[in-house]
């Protein structure tokens, strides 16, 4: 209540079911002076009188009267003088006082929020700290999950691996020497990986394999068995989430991590057949690994050259929405399945056989894609592209022009800017994504070995 006495402004608070203060009190004092065994009901009510108490402070001080006073002092009588002169002003205060009001409103909300905070907010953490069990509590579901999660992703490994051990790979018709083995990568995943070699006669090179998006290396037995023929060693290895490897299946958290794989992978390779010159092949997401690989300076000096068909360059997402959104749902959601990139029903073979094979395949995933592994290579893809002109690795690359899962003209345009001294590619006229799997598959691998021997007489 405001009172008006002798020309000066004076305040009084009355009291409505509240404790008028006698003197000045410190309510964060108060606040912090409180039981902590107090209901919550008490401590809301003691908030809002603590609150009324500094509003009714803050009143004071902006009138510059510090007395509380239940009832307004006795008016005294006003002379003609004072009751004939009128307060001259400038005409400002019409302007400043709603500036003072906000500004008044506007400290009353952080007194409220200030005292909120030590009323309630510190005492609960106090009072969690003091309790470890209690806070132990609601965090030992998500641990019991997460270690439901590990075991089946553990059994899955463990039933992929024990499909692709019972692959065929040749050994039984007598055409080569073949053999399964675990190579742990640079993160310390067991990658479960191939190796084919002729039966007699010497090596001429090795073809190291980096097999493409959800399938795995036991799709190029055929393949092999093309190569040894010609006296040529292969290798092969499954990513991590693919074919017989460590992760969850379709799920791959990095390609750098593929792409650091693939040149320990190598490494390993040189050291256990030293003096044999050793190529890279990768197709479609493996394209871009080994593209990626080869322009590291460390393992472009260690292979005569790469091979590359239908690799994923300049690859675009569905929606300009989902490549927008991408990286932060990677981080928010990276395994959750996203149904809108699904290419399930795109042809990537002119084989109806080829096509039956590839999505029975057990060790095939046929799933939805995984948001991180999408937003992977839409990063990738998007690297390689603006670094054609640094490449300067010799390379094949070969692309159907029919493809509709990744681009034959960012092909061409890697061909057009690379800065490759030996670089050939070859496009086949209406032919889909997976060349190796084409009714012209002989053609086309004939079509490799011929480049590589190419390469070999030139070294």
């Amino acid at each position: 209540m405001v009172t008006s006495v002798g020309g000066l402004r004076r305040h009084a608070i009355l009291s409505v079911g509240f404790p008028v203060p006698t003197k000045r009190t410190d309510p964060i004092r108060q606040a912090t002076s409180i039981n902590k065994g107090t209901s919550a009901s008490k401590q809301i009510a003691f908030a809002f009188c603590s609150a009324v108490s500094v509003l009714s402070v803050h009143s004071c001080l902006c009138a510059n009267s510090f007395p509380f006073s239940l009832h307004p002092p006795p008016q005294r009588a006003m002379s003609s003088a004072e009751t004939e002169m009128e307060p001259l002003t400038s005409g400002a205060s019409n302007r400043i006082i709603p500036l003072l009001k906000a500004l008044r409103a506007s400290l009353i909300f952080v007194y409220t929020f200030f005292l909120s905070f030590l009323l309630f907010i510190l005492p609960r953490r106090r009072h969690l700290s003091s309790t470890p069990s209690m806070a132990a509590g609601p965090s030992s579901p998500k641990k019991h999950l997460r270690r439901r999660w590990l075991v089946r992703e553990e059994e899955d490994t463990f039933r992929r691996r024990a499909l692709a051990q019972d692959v065929g790979m040749g050994s039984d018709e007598g055409w080569c020497r073949c053999g399964t083995s675990i190579f742990y990568g640079v993160r310390n995943n067991g990658l479960f990986c191939r190796s084919w070699f002729p039966v007699s006669g010497d090596v001429k090179g090795i073809l190291i394999i980096i097999h493409g998006l959800n399938e795995h290396s036991g799709r190029y037995a055929g393949f092999a068995r093309q190569l040894t023929s010609c006296y040529f060693g292969v290798y092969a290895m499954d990513w991590i989430g693919h074919g017989g490897s460590d992760g969850l299946h379709g799920y791959v958290p990095s390609l750098d991590h593929v792409v650091a794989d693939t040149g320990a992978f190598l490494e390993k390779i040189k050291s256990d057949n030293p003096g044999i010159p050793c190529f890279l092949f990768g197709h479609s997401t493996g394209g871009a690994v080994v593209l990626k690989a080869a322009s590291r300076p460390h393992i472009e000096v260690m292979v005569e050259g790469i091979i590359l068909t239908s690799p994923a360059l300049r690859v675009k997402p569905a929606h300009p929405f989902v490549g927008a959104v991408a990286p932060f749902f990677s981080l928010v959601a990276p395994k959750f399945q996203f149904k809108g990139a699904n290419k399930r029903g795109i042809p990537v073979s002119r084989d109806p056989a080829a096509l039956v094979a590839k999505y029975s395949d057990p060790l095939v995933y046929t799933g939805p894609i995984r948001i991180r592994t999408g937003h992977e290579i839409l990063r990738i893809s998007s690297y390689l592209t603006r670094n054609f002109n640094s490449v300067t690795v010799p390379f094949f690359v070969l692309h159907g022009t029919a493809d509709k899962v990744t681009d034959p003209l960012a092909s061409q345009d890697l061909y057009n800017k690379a800065s490759s001294e030996f670089k050939d590619i070859k496009l086949y006229d209406g032919f889909l994504h997976d060349l190796l799997f084409e009714p012209e598959r002989e053609e086309i691998g004939q079509d490799i070995i011929n480049w590589m021997e190419k390469r070999l007489f030139t070294i």
